[in-house]
């Protein structure tokens, strides 16, 4: 994606945490059959071998998707985090000069890197157990996929497939007004903070 140089975020570990936070991602494959895209919940970790992170996801065993990327396609993982309409009716500058516009604010993560797949029963059920762990760990009974009987989890395993994401490449873009003036930014944040849960979301985002 274009990223001008003032949207740009440059801090890897602001761009990991922004797949933390927003981790129901697109993940888009593309080959001389075409492009495709599949919208799945990710799971995001770091080590020494992989300092850029690593994502973990799965799809039904029936997707082709997997079978794709089993033979070389290439493969992006996306994230997006709030948006928001900015009206020009926020920015001070509308009634000195009238030469303003309406825009879109939004984060969004770029994630590139070496697509993997995983079929063994171990790494489906370790994987199934990270991600269902990490949500379910602020909830006051959280559910474990311990507590299903374990012969009906693995007939559920064995009709996925586990897909592991290396990256290579981060690249990330805030677009919060950071090109207006002061004046104009103070505008923008007072409206988005009135507006949806989206855009009060957003409104944090300026400064």
């Amino acid at each position: 994606m274009l990223v001008p140089s003032h949207f740009r975020e440059e801090n890897q570990e602001k761009l990991q945490q922004y797949i933390r936070e927003y981790s129901f991602g697109v993940l888009v494959v593309a080959d001389s059959d075409g492009i495709d895209a599949n919208h799945l919940p990710f799971h995001f970790s770091c080590s020494e071998d992989h300092p850029l992170g690593t994502l973990r996801c799965h799809v039904a065993r029936v997707n082709p998707v997997w079978q794709r990327i089993e033979n070389g396609a290439s493969v992006l993982a996306i994230f997006q985090g709030p948006d928001a309409y900015v009206s020009p009716s926020w920015y001070e500058t509308k009634a000195e000069t009238g030469r303003v516009v309406p825009t879109w604010n939004y984060l969004a993560v770029h994630a590139q890197g070496k697509g993997l797949i995983f079929q063994e029963h171990a790494w489906l059920k370790e994987h199934l157990h990270q991600l269902t762990d990490l949500h379910e760990s602020s909830r006051e009974n959280p559910w474990s996929v311990d507590d299903a009987p374990s012969e009906f989890t693995s007939r559920l395993v064995k009709a996925i497939v586990g897909i592991e994401i290396r990256i290579e490449t981060l690249t990330g873009q805030v677009k919060a007004s950071q090109n207006h003036p002061e004046r104009n930014r103070a505008g923008v944040k007072a409206g988005l903070a009135e507006g949806s849960a989206s855009d009060s979301a957003m409104s944090e985002f300026i400064s």
